[in-house]
């Protein structure tokens, strides 16, 4: 059994489609893996051998997926970032989550399970961050207008050019 190491594990609630969604998100990342898997005994509120949870590694992150009902939804109010380092990262992970998904403005996106993205470039956070105000201002109006982030015109952006 897989003790994953991390303190906080982000717990995912689905209307019992947990294993597609894992699969997909497993897909998606050369490391990914799942790690456990857990089924309803006789006591339920599942039925009994259907999956109730799965244990997952993405990008060396640890996540859980729960078979829990149509109880609750997720929303965009926590999303999931992933920093790129290439647009070809970008692109390949772009072109597989909006399959079925919603794109939506500055890299964001509801992947088919409603499970919210943030597909941008790893130095995104540097340079909105930057004390530089205008460096700063240039790479917000840049990636503003973007629905696929353009990691090139957020770099020729942050160099001013």
């Amino acid at each position: 059994m897989h003790v994953p190491t991390q303190k906080i594990i982000p717990n995912l609630w689905f209307d019992w489609n947990a294993e597609k969604a894992v699969a997909f998100y497993v897909s998606l990342f050369d490391d990914g893996r799942v790690t456990s898997v857990a089924r309803y005994g006789a006591d339920g509120p599942g039925r009994a051998g259907e999956v109730m949870a799965i244990g997952f590694e993405i990008a060396g992150q640890s996540f859980t997926a729960i078979n829990g009902g149509p109880h609750f939804r997720f929303t965009g109010a926590i999303s999931l970032f992933i920093g790129c380092s290439s647009q070809t990262e970008l692109d390949a992970l772009w072109d597989k989550l909006s399959d079925g998904g919603t794109p939506q403005s500055c890299g964001w996106i509801t992947d088919r399970f409603g499970v919210t993205w943030q597909v941008n470039a790893a130095e995104i956070g540097a340079w909105v961050a930057d004390p530089d105000a205008e460096r700063s201002a240039r790479v917000m109006q840049a990636m503003l207008p973007m629905t696929k982030i353009d990691i090139a015109a957020l770099r020729q952006a942050y160099d001013g050019g």
